[in-house]
Parts: C-alpha cells; sequence; structure tokens
C-alpha cells in the first residue's frame, strides 16, 4: 500500500504515516513486526537510543526486499549525550546499532540534558545538567555537513523553546516531534510550527493506555459512521492537519488498517477540535519539578537555550 509524504523544508520527502517501536522490547517480536510493517507499506520508521531496541530493528532492516533509499529512518539523540563533545559519537553509536550508513531524520529527544552515565530507564533530579540547547544544536547541524543524517529536528520542545532557538539555528528544525492526539490538541505549536515551516509529527497519535482516545464516544460514533475503526478515525484527524504520526502496534491487522485513512468532513474535524478532554501521556515535569517548564512554559521558564 502507498503511503503519501509530506516534503521537509530541505526537500526531504517523510512518509506521513510510521510505525512507531517505543516499548517495541520483547525479543523477536519487533524484528517480525518491522518486517511485516515494510511489507504492508511502511517506509517510516521511528526509533531512539533509549528504546533499547534499535540493534533488533537493525536486523529487520537487513532483511527487507526495499531498497534504502525508499526508507525513511528516524531516531533521537538521549538527554545523557547532550554535551557537545557527545553528540557526534551518540549518532555513531544509533547508525551502528540500526546498521546503516546514514539517518534521515534524527531528533534531539528532550529539551533537556542529563549526566552522561544516566541511564535510560530513569533518573535523579541531581542528574540533570544544564548543556545550552544550541550546543547540542549545532552538532547536530555539523551531522548535516557531513552526511550523517539528512535531516535534523527536535522532539518534546514547546512554543516558547522554537521561538528563542529559531533566531540562532543555521539549520531550521525540519521536524518537531510531539504528542498530539484528540485529547492532546496542541493548537498553538502546530500552528507556530506550520508558520515557520518546521514538519510536526504526532507520537501517541492513539492516546495510551491510561489515555485511550478510541474509546472516546465522540471518536466512535465518527467511526461507526464511515465504518472503519476509531484509530482510523483519530489518525485520520490528525492527518488532516497537517501531521505525520506514528501509532504502533505488533498486530498485522491493526498496522494494515492504520494504513488506511477515511477523510473526514468539516464538522467532523470541528467537533473533535472541540474535545474537552485535556490529558498527556508524558510529562516529566510530574516527576521532576525543575522540569515543569517543558510543558508548563506559563509556569516555570527554559533555563538555557
Amino acid at each position: 500500500m502507498h503511503v503519501k509524504s509530506f516534503k521537509l523544508n530541505n526537500g526531504v520527502l517523510m512518509p506521513e504515516i510510521g510505525l512507531g517501536t517505543w516499548k517495541g522490547n520483547k525479543t523477536g517480536e519487533l524484528e517480525k513486526t518491522v518486517k511485516t510493517a515494510i511489507e504492508l507499506g511502511y517506509r517510516h520508521i521511528d526509533c531512539a537510543k533509549c528504546y533499547c531496541n534499535q540493534r533488533e530493528i537493525g536486523k529487520a532492516l537487513k532483511n527487507v526486499q526495499v531498497p534504502r533509499k525508499d526508507l525513511f529512518i528516524v531516531s533521537k539523540i538521549f538527554e545523557n549525550s547532550h554535551r557537545p563533545e557527545l553528540v557526534e559519537a551518540a549518532a555513531d553509536d544509533i547508525l551502528d546499532e540500526l546498521q546503516l550508513d546514514y539517518l534521515d531524520l534524527l531528533l534531539m529527544h528532550w529539551p533537556y540534558a542529563t549526566r552522561p552515565e544516566t541511564g535510560y530507564s530513569s533518573f535523579k533530579s541531581e542528574d540533570i545538567e544544564n548543556v545550552p540547547i544550541m550546543d547540542t544544536w549545532k552538532e547536530m547541524e555539523a551531522l548535516v555537513d557531513k552526511g550523517k543524517v539528512r535531516a535534523i529536528g527536535v522532539s518534546n520542545f514547546n512554543k516558547s523553546i522554537l521561538e528563542k532557538m529559531l533566531p540562532q539555528c543555521r539549520i531550521i528544525p525540519a521536524v518537531s516531534q510531539t504528542e498530539v492526539h484528540p485529547y492532546c490538541q496542541e493548537p498553538e505549536l502546530v500552528e507556530f510550527c506550520k508558520s515557520n515551516g518546521i514538519h510536526v509529527t504526532g507520537y501517541c497519535p492513539l492516546g495510551g493506555t491510561r489515555i485511550n482516545v478510541m474509546d472516546d464516544e465522540l471518536i466512535k460514533h465518527i467511526a461507526e459512521a464511515h465504518i472503519c475503526t476509531p484509530a482510523q478515525v483519530a489518525l485520520s484527524w490528525s492527518l488532516a492537519r497537517g501531521i505525520a504520526v506514528i501509532p504502533k502496534s505488533n498486530n498485522p491487522i491493526r498496522l494494515k488498517q492504520n494504513l488506511k485513512t477515511v477523510t473526514l468532513s468539516s464538522d467532523e474535524m470541528r467537533m473533535i477540535g472541540k474535545i474537552q478532554r485535556r490529558e498527556r501521556k508524558l510529562d516529566p515535569g510530574n516527576d521532576h519539578e525543575q522540569l515543569k517548564w517543558i510543558f508548563h512554559p506559563d509556569e516555570a521558564q527554559c533555563p538555557v537555550i
């Protein structure tokens, strides 16, 4: 099945529907899922160093019948590698795990930094350190110059951070990946990114275990009208807003369903846009008060740009 693409601000094409791989850690299962997804038509695979599963994804990528140039592989630098002298080595490590010569897109996973010895699963407040965002970003720009990545972007950055960051960038972020679904709509951030040529990718586009958008009565009602799944409605809503989506599933039937979008009416788009429930699946500020600025810029300011 063919998946349409969005053109990024540097001319690179990014498929609008990708495969999320967060928490895909069961040995053997993820490799099979990635292979199945690519066979079904997925070309955009979203990875990250801290997911601790890139070697398995790399095995899958080595054994698919699709040319590398037709794939769009994304990964993210973890916050313990933000120090400028660590950035290139972190990117090289990602390439080694995925068995690739280059990445199509490399993201700064979070706007805060932690000490190099910090682990991936959890960290303490004292592990957070002040590394200016632009120091890390300049090293990511250099990776583009060296041909190790085709495009660079950010993840979990709010509008206030981007407003301060963009005037200092030699290379404007091509993508801003953030949590987007009907319960976390981010209208101001999405509009800001669009007006500045930054494409938005929505992670957790179906919510999650605690925030299950697919159980929403309005979403289910619209799905019945279109004879489709609630997941297809939620994904189609984001795509209609010009937002790429990276849903995760190990189920071949759902993987196939998620590629089939529906055309929502303007009234349906408006009704979903008026959903009052507002919940976010991921917010490090819930565990660390000094990170409140990430998703609550009205309550706390970003310490360093």
